[in-house]
């Protein structure tokens, strides 16, 4: 099924190189034919690097067995999207009115997801990893300072044999994320805390929640026309490879 969906996205794309790149999907349940698929899907079919759930059958992305996968991702230089698919452990729980498992579930399961990948020191063993979170990166970013202190708090709960090489803030500079956040308040704090070369336009289209992208960033008074340029463009055609000046190119090779 994944190489019928790639193989298919691969052909849209090429069908409009003006207007398309795709990410493969990858089968992280089995992580040597992950790494594969990846391989196949950005050497071969020229997709821009894989979208991935934000775990894999109830365990995380940092678990070893996905070391493989993180070391090729490092390698082929590629970026790896994450979208969360709510939190599976929680679902009696956001059961009820207002759509819970995916309000608060969504944001929730990113956040689970992010922090694991920094706290098991997945970020310090893949440092050139290119990650990027949806949805503002879910909660991290607006509470990250709180990450900072729990192993001082209650040294008991930390693991002594994972020596984080940075404090657990300083590794959201190495992520990135989009601005699917609902205010502009909201979204001149991302950018404070991630820098605004590290977010990139988003619409988590089809669903309708943010309707207006570009003008959310146009209209955030805090933003320069310079920060603005790259989250409306500038930093997703690096990441993707895609070269400004010329339609239907990677890096600068004609396709």
């Amino acid at each position: 099924m994944i190489q019928i969906q790639n193989e298919a996205l691969a052909e849209l794309c090429a069908a409009r190189p003006d207007r398309f790149v795709a990410f493969a999907s990858v089968s992280l349940q089995f992580p040597d034919l992950a790494v594969e698929q990846l391989v196949d899907g950005v050497k071969k079919l020229r997709l821009r690097g894989a979208a991935i759930g934000a775990s894999v059958a109830g365990e995380e992305l940092s678990d070893v067995k996905f070391y493989p996968f993180w070391a090729k991702a490092e390698e082929l230089g590629v970026l790896i999207f994450i979208h969360p698919q709510s939190t599976p452990e929680l679902a009696m729980r956001l059961k009820g009115n207002g759509w819970l498992s995916n309000v608060i579930g969504n944001p929730l399961d990113t956040t689970i997801a992010l922090s694991h990948l920094i706290f098991e020191g997945t970020l310090d063993r893949f440092p050139g990893l290119k990650i990027c979170a949806a949805h503002g990166g879910g909660y991290l970013p607006s509470y990250a300072a709180r990450s900072d202190h729990g192993c001082r708090v209650s040294p008991q709960h930390c693991d002594r044999t994972i020596q984080l090489k940075k404090k657990p803030t300083e590794y959201l500079r190495q992520l990135y994320f989009d601005s699917l956040v609902f205010t502009s308040e909201a979204l001149r704090h991302l950018v404070a805390e991630v820098r605004s070369s590290h977010i990139v336009m988003g619409t988590d289209h089809p669903i309708p929640w943010q309707d207006k992208a570009v003008d959310h960033i146009l209209d955030t008074p805090s933003l320069s026309d310079a920060e603005r340029a790259a989250i409306l463009g500038e930093s997703a055609a690096r990441l993707l490879g895609i070269a400004a000046d010329t339609p239907g190119t990677i890096n600068g090779e004609a396709r």
